[in-house]
C-alpha cells in the first residue's frame, strides 16, 4: 500500500489555475496566468528539496501532463529532469495512443477504481502535480493521503481552485511548515 500526495501551488483566495505562465490554462477566461512565477527564482528550490527528492511516481490528468511532456523531455539534463523523466507516469485521458513521454501509462474507463489499485500496489509515493480536475476527484472519493501546499500571498479572485464548491468536509494534521522569505509558504498536512 502506498500513499497519494497532491503537490500544488495555490493563492491565498485558493486558486490554482495556471500559476507558471499565462498560457498554461486560460479556460474559462481566467486571464491571471502566471501569478506564481514572480517567486520561482526562491520558491522551486525548496519545492524540489522538500517534495521531490524522494522517488515517486507521477499522477496527472491529461493537461498537465501534455504540459509537463512538452518540457521536461528535452529539458537540459538536471537531477529534476532526470527524476521527472524516469518516473512512473499514470495519466487520466481519453486519449491513451498519444501519450509519448516514457513511462506513461494511461487510466481509462474508471479513475477512481484504478487509483485504488495503483494505490495498494507496492512502490514509492504517488505524487499529482497540478491537475486541478483530477483533484476535485480525488477530493470527492477521499483518495488523498497528503496535502503539499504552497500558498502564494497573491488573490487572484477568479479561477479554478483546490477546495471547489461540494468538497467534503476533513480534518487535516499539519506535519510541516515552512515561511520562504519571499513570503510563500510551504505546508504538508495530512488526513487527520
Amino acid at each position: 500500500m502506498r500513499d497519494l500526495a497532491i503537490l500544488t501551488f495555490v493563492t491565498l483566495d485558493g486558486v490554482m489555475q495556471s500559476p507558471s505562465m499565462a498560457e498554461e490554462d486560460p479556460s474559462n477566461g481566467f486571464a491571471h496566468g502566471g501569478w506564481a512565477a514572480p517567486f520561482w527564482e526562491e520558491t522551486m528550490p525548496r519545492v524540489a528539496a522538500t517534495a521531490m527528492a524522494e522517488p515517486y511516481d507521477i499522477l496527472f490528468g491529461r493537461k498537465t501532463y501534455d504540459i509537463f511532456a512538452g518540457h521536461w523531455p528535452n529539458a537540459p539534463k538536471s537531477d529534476q529532469s532526470d527524476q521527472l523523466n524516469l518516473a512512473q507516469k499514470h495519466v487520466v485521458t481519453s486519449n491513451p495512443d498519444t501519450l509519448t513521454w516514457q513511462n506513461s501509462h494511461p487510466i481509462t474507463g474508471n479513475v477512481v477504481e484504478a487509483i485504488l489499485e495503483l494505490k495498494r500496489q507496492d512502490g514509492p509515493l504517488l505524487q499529482v502535480h497540478g491537475s486541478a480536475q483530477l483533484i476535485q476527484t480525488l477530493l470527492a472519493n477521499d483518495l488523498i493521503d497528503e496535502f503539499r501546499l504552497w500558498t502564494f500571498q497573491v488573490v487572484v479572485g477568479t479561477g479554478k481552485r483546490l477546495f471547489e464548491t461540494g468538497t467534503k468536509p476533513a480534518t487535516l494534521t499539519l506535519m510541516s511548515s515552512e515561511p520562504l522569505s519571499n513570503g510563500v509558504v510551504g505546508q504538508t498536512l495530512r488526513r487527520a
